[in-house]
């Protein structure tokens, strides 16, 4: 489907009714996010908010005791209404465990990635625009020059540009948060794990990087996901290899 389609709802979907303080604290949610409101910020009182949604104060008190149920207001009596601070996700309470030099959990990461990343590629070369095109590209190109220098720092930048410009191009928000986790805790086990050595070729991972980047450019969502999952494989064994040497004991010789 191209990007420009729009999915239609049937018309009989279109005139179900709903509830006023449903649409009031969508409108609230749509305010939120289109003032830029971060955790922790106040709201406009009840009259001004109800105001700026066009829809009467006792709807959008409705809505508010809502949005309060459900986590995303936070109604401090006497002071007002706050945009609520999220509570840590399961997930995250997850992540706050990750082992960086625990070679079971370091495949874990990887294995994740392969699923997350394959897909990425493949959706990114479905839907990439021409400017986001050339930033994977670029990307792909600094990357080339970095592992040419033996720059690891440049590398390593200019590879969290890569795969990050590749789930921007997805134009799916989870796929965008959920990468630069997964980039987050890579980046761990590259300091810690890996003391900020390189795990294997600089300079083979960029060229895959600009294979891929071709396929993206060249609409191939197929070869996108194929070379996406050698990349993500080889940097997997040239890790886990890396690790292993580093952190495991000698094996095979005497004590």
């Amino acid at each position: 489907m191209a990007r420009s389609e729009k999915i239609s709802a049937p018309a009989s979907v279109e005139r179900a009714y709903r509830p006023g303080y449903e649409v009031a604290a969508e409108r609230i949610l749509e305010y939120v996010v289109a003032t830029g409101l971060r955790p922790g910020a106040r709201l406009p009182t009840e009259k001004d908010l109800a105001d700026e949604v066009q829809m009467s104060r006792t709807v959008v008190r409705e809505a508010v005791k809502i949005l309060s149920a459900l986590g995303r207001l936070s109604v401090q009596k006497g002071r007002g209404i706050y945009v609520a601070e999220p509570e840590q996700p399961s997930w995250q309470t997850s992540l706050s465990k990750f082992l960086p030099a625990d070679l079971r959990q370091v495949d874990e990461l990887f294995e994740f990635r392969q699923h997350l990343e394959i897909t990425a590629a493949g959706l990114a070369a479905k839907r990439a625009t021409p400017a986001q095109v050339k930033a994977v590209r670029e990307a792909a190109r600094q990357s080339v020059q970095a592992a040419e220098e033996g720059d690891l720092d440049g590398f390593t930048a200019a590879d969290e540009a890569f795969h990050v410009g590749i789930a921007e191009a997805v134009a799916n928000m989870f796929f965008v948060s959920t990468v630069d986790a997964m980039r987050r805790l890579q980046r761990q086990v590259l300091a810690i794990g890996l003391a900020g050595v390189a795990g294997g070729s600089l300079l083979v991972a960029a060229r895959q990087h600009e294979a891929i980047g071709k396929a993206i450019a060249s609409g191939e969502p197929s070869t996108a996901k194929a070379l996406m999952a050698g990349h993500i494989q080889l940097t997997a064994q040239q890790f886990h290899q890396e690790i292993w040497r580093r952190v495991v004991p000698d094996h095979g010789t005497d004590s």
